[in-house]
């Protein structure tokens, strides 16, 4: 089987963003960046398919600048075969543009099941895997949570809303889309990051891959949400401080 993964690289969950003072975008300087933690699942679940099927290889694929390389590495540590680097020469693709440009890598190099995470943390839009799929007329499947092979059909479980589960059977060639849950995450071993360094990473141009596609959305006027206000702590005998706490919910927080 001819597995894809496709990961992006996405400021570490704890950096303190910080926005650029004419609002264009975030400051970069000082941040740590990982594989978008939805990719990590994405990732694993690459692997795990790839060691239910013999003679079966994963490629794990990201876009950005030169620094993505390195959870390129990472994924290639994890277990990934090889990798393709997609150079964005300093420019920020939205998602049609970004789906466009897999979307040639993932028909020019006949992959038959591409695993990504159901959103990045980033911008956190979760249109690509779909956008993908239109572009190349494929089945998809997001939030994926549970996954069973039968030959070449994917059982796929997702979660929907109420707490109910989705249950499909996709023919491939398809792409999925990883949720928490869907697996635990691997860490990458002292040989598999030795072996990963001599891994080979293909190189190419985001801009020969775009195939004429122009972006559909332009973010501006970047701003941080407004500061929370400080909690308070009810103090003194339950008879007086619930009707006190009923107050306060109603009149202040108006949640009841």
């Amino acid at each position: 089987m001819k597995i894809a993964v496709l990961i992006k690289q996405v400021p570490d969950t704890e950096t303190k963003i910080r926005i650029k003072a004419d609002g264009s975008g975030i400051e970069t300087d000082g941040i740590k960046y990982i594989i978008s933690p939805y990719d990590e699942f994405a990732v694993e679940e690459a692997i795990r398919t790839k060691e239910k099927n013999a003679g079966s290889e994963v490629t794990v694929i990201s876009l950005g600048p030169d620094r993505c390389v390195e959870s390129i590495r990472t994924a290639l540590a994890m277990g990934c075969d090889k990798a393709v680097h997609v150079q964005d020469g300093g420019q920020d693709f939205d998602s049609f543009q970004t789906a466009t440009l897999l979307s040639q890598i993932i028909k020019n190099q006949g992959f038959e099941v591409v695993f990504t995470g159901k959103q990045a943390l980033d911008k956190d839009s979760g249109q690509v895997t779909q956008m993908i799929a239109e572009l190349l007329n494929w089945p998809q499947v997001t939030v994926v949570e549970k996954i069973e092979w039968q030959g070449n059909v994917a059982k796929v479980t997702r979660r929907v809303a109420g707490g109910a589960k989705e249950v499909y059977e996709v023919q491939l060639p398809a792409l999925l889309a990883a949720e928490t849950g869907l697996n635990t995450p691997r860490y990458a071993s002292l040989p598999g990051i030795m072996k990963a360094k001599s891994k080979p990473v293909e190189k190419l141009n985001a801009a020969d891959l775009l195939a004429g596609a122009t972006a559909k959305v332009t973010l501006s006027n970047y701003r941080l949400p407004p500061e929370k206000a400080p909690g308070r702590i009810l103090q003194g005998e339950l008879d007086k401080t619930i009707p006190e706490l009923v107050k306060l919910l109603r009149e202040e927080a108006k949640i009841i």
